[in-house]
Formats: structure tokens, C-alpha cells, sequence
């Protein structure tokens, strides 16, 4: 994370969000994005067909759970003040 310490702009006293923050920001958003991909998918072949595969632990659980984790994680990202 030596990275992410080295953030540095010459405006952050001067405004609202850092260049940290959009990094976080953007992570944030990242795993959103990963829990909506977890959640997809379960079709089946044919219309009337039914797939089991729409109520698997991973759809149901996994994923609703990392996003809601992501939006608490973007909510940390814009309130952190660095």
C-alpha cells in the first residue's frame, strides 16, 4: 500500500475529497461491481424450464452481502477525511 500513501496533490487542504478518497472510491465501486457479477447468471435453456441455480447460496447470499459491504465501503471512502 506504499501506493496509496504517496497520494498526495497540492489542492487536498483545499477541497472536500482527496485524491485517497477517489481511490477508495473507486475500489468501492469495484466491489459493488463484484457483487452484482456474483449475483447474475442461473438461466436457464429453454423458458419453460426451471433452473434450481437462481437460489444458490451464491446468488441469495454471497453477493448481497458484498454489496451491501461495498456501499458501507463507499460510504467509509467519501466521509474519511485524510
Amino acid at each position: 500500500m506504499k501506493w496509496f500513501k504517496n497520494l498526495k496533490n497540492e489542492n487536498d487542504d483545499k477541497m472536500p475529497l482527496t485524491l485517497k478518497n477517489y481511490a477508495l472510491i473507486l475500489l468501492g465501486a469495484v466491489i459493488i461491481l463484484l457483487g452484482f457479477i456474483l449475483m447474475s447468471g442461473g438461466d436457464a435453456s429453454t423458458p419453460e424450464q426451471f433452473n434450481e441455480n437462481i437460489f444458490s447460496f451464491r446468488r441469495i447470499t454471497l453477493a448481497p452481502i458484498i454489496v451491501v459491504a461495498g456501499f458501507t465501503f463507499e460510504i467509509y471512502a467519501i466521509l474519511k477525511r485524510f
